[in-house]
């Protein structure tokens, strides 16, 4: 088992790795290095999400991937809210290397208006929120383009994504050179 890193370079996406700096919700750098990882067995199901993106003129902007043990555990410190933040305790699908957090950017290179900023936790970031008709159709293109793919979706946050049964995954305890 190993991860497969994502760059800029790798593939057509757009990277905004907010917990490498302080535009997080702790307000604190988190990752001292600003590396993208998935799964390998998650990849194919991004290339597919890159490509139906695309035939639709969107891009991927990704916020967070796979998340080494000890960032978790900082993120849990900070909010141990289980509706948002796993419990390192039992383990996040991101450190298993199954989970991802991401939007889509337009040609234009603007985000697509999902009615919260990654990492609100409100009820607002909700999949199953009442929103105004705008929002809702940009998150339910994000969400048909990711379903289309193979992914799953977690109903309490719009961004995240995840392999379906990531329990079958062990957890990472690598840090990939994050930390």
């Amino acid at each position: 088992m190993s991860l497969v890193e994502i760059t800029q370079h790798s593939h057509p996406v757009a990277l905004e790795l907010l917990y490498a700096t302080d535009k997080n919700f702790t307000g604190k750098i988190i990752y001292k290095n600003a590396r993208c990882f998935l799964h390998e067995k998650a990849m194919p199901l991004f290339e597919k999400v890159i490509l139906l993106a695309a035939r639709q003129g969107y891009t991927l902007k990704i916020f967070d991937t796979f998340r080494p043990k000890k960032a978790a555990q900082a993120l849990w410190d900070f909010c141990p809210n289980p509706m948002y933040v796993a419990d390192p305790q039992k383990g996040s699908n991101h450190t298993r290397g199954v989970a991802i957090d991401l939007t889509l950017i337009d040609s234009n290179g603007h985000e697509l208006d999902m009615g919260t900023p990654f990492d609100d936790f409100t009820d607002d970031s909700h999949h199953s929120a009442v929103l105004a008709p705008e929002i809702a159709r940009n998150r339910y293109i994000l969400l048909g383009i990711m379903m289309s793919a193979g992914w799953d979706f977690y109903n309490n946050e719009w961004w995240h994504y995840q392999l379906f049964s990531p329990r079958d995954y062990p957890l990472i305890e690598d840090d990939y050179g994050m930390m």
